[in-house]
């Protein structure tokens, strides 16, 4: 059984509608994440959530029980803001204690859990400080304390580090991923950064204009997209999404792309994809990951099917611990993450190794998974 269930919620304004039929089902102790981009309605999903939007329709269930128009108070829920949200006029514990006070909790479990949340989140040296002496890192922590300390069935965050630099980004997507595995808490997390989705999710919800285009694990969204937009927005760098022609010779399949220097490049296709038959003689999309092409030395040794190619490099970009090479194909350019040190020049054909097993089509009219 569910734990949290969204079944057909929408949301309007007036004649605006913002949220459009979106069913999603988690259970306990799961950890999902909205993600899109800006003002796909993925913040205003967990705002209906959380009870701060009401709903025009559906039904929103925690635990078995509606509270679609219930209000925040009575849902059992704790929200972590973007803003963080802390009084700047109290100190750490006294922001923390906030909620445990307005509940009239007696002050020994006030200070017991204070001192429990505060081990958790390594913040016990901060109490006494107000929230103007912290940094953004450490306010973050406070905000998660003060809903950790009301131990609530879901906890809600509303992209809890956008206002943090890049390593401290990254410092505290770890301290959260520690910190459900350790609580086991239902969490709906939302973010626009597809990273953050990909690592901290048990399950991705992938959001556009207010319609839910993929609901699943996360390497179910990243290895089969349903349609080019998830193919596009999850990954970095992102899906090579490539114009290729679908050819039949008997009942053998291939798609040829063009190559940048006016070849074409023919690689064929797996009987397991035998769907596409039905495209022969069309074009269809044809996408493949940048780290499933790459070269010949670096290719996945547990793959099936790796074909080989010529292709003029473009541009060779270093990175560390990975080389990206962009050619062309199919007329656009193609970014291929090839290993640190991988011989490879801009300027020079160079041997690429195609993933077949990793290849995914799409119809370019529909912009919907082929197979």
């Amino acid at each position: 059984m569910s734990f949290l269930k969204i079944a057909h919620l929408r949301k309007s304004y007036g004649s605006l509608e913002i949220l459009k039929d979106i069913n999603i089902e988690i259970e306990e102790g799961g950890f999902l994440v909205l993600v899109g981009p800006s003002g796909c309605g993925k913040s205003t999903l967990l705002n209906t959530i959380a009870g701060l939007e009401p709903i025009t329709s559906g039904e929103i269930a925690i635990n078995g029980r509606n509270v679609a128009g219930l209000p925040p108070s009575q849902r059992d829920i704790a929200m972590v803001f973007q803003s963080y949200a802390l009084y700047p006029n109290m100190t750490v514990a006294g922001n923390i204690a906030f909620g445990m006070e307005i509940r009239k909790v007696p002050k020994a479990e006030q200070e017991k859990a204070i001192k429990e949340v505060s081990d958790i989140l390594q913040i016990g040296h901060l109490l006494d400080r107000k929230p103007s002496q912290l940094s953004g890192g450490q306010r973050q922590r406070v905000a998660m304390g003060r809903a950790l300390v009301r131990q609530p069935q879901v906890f809600l965050f509303d992209e809890p580090l956008s206002n943090l630099d890049a390593k401290l980004r990254v410092d505290m997507r770890t301290e959260i991923k520690r910190l459900h595995q350790r609580m086991k808490t239902t969490i709906v997390y939302v973010t626009h950064d597809q990273i953050e989705a990909m690592t901290l999710a048990t399950r991705i919800a992938v959001l556009r204009d207010g319609v839910l285009q993929q609901f699943g694990a996360p390497d179910e969204i990243y290895n089969n997209p349903s349609n080019m937009f998830v193919a596009d927005f999850m990954g970095s760098p992102s899906m090579n999404l490539l114009t290729a022609r679908v050819e039949k010779t008997g009942d053998a399949l291939s798609v040829t792309l063009a190559k940048g220097d006016g070849d074409v490049l023919t690689l064929p296709v797996l009987a397991e994809k035998a769907a596409l038959g039905a495209h022969a003689g069309r074009e269809v999309v044809f996408g493949i990951r940048p780290e499933a092409l790459t070269d010949p030395d670096g290719a996945d040794r547990n793959a099936r099917s790796v074909f080989e190619g010529d292709c003029l490099i473009e541009v060779v970009e270093p990175a560390g611990s990975d080389t990206f090479a962009v050619t062309k194909l199919g007329g656009k350019e193609v970014v291929a993450r090839l290993r640190a040190d991988a011989r490879i020049q801009a300027g020079q054909i160079s041997r690429l190794a195609f993933n077949l097993d990793k290849v995914v089509f799409f119809d370019p009219a529909t912009q919907t998974r082929i197979v």
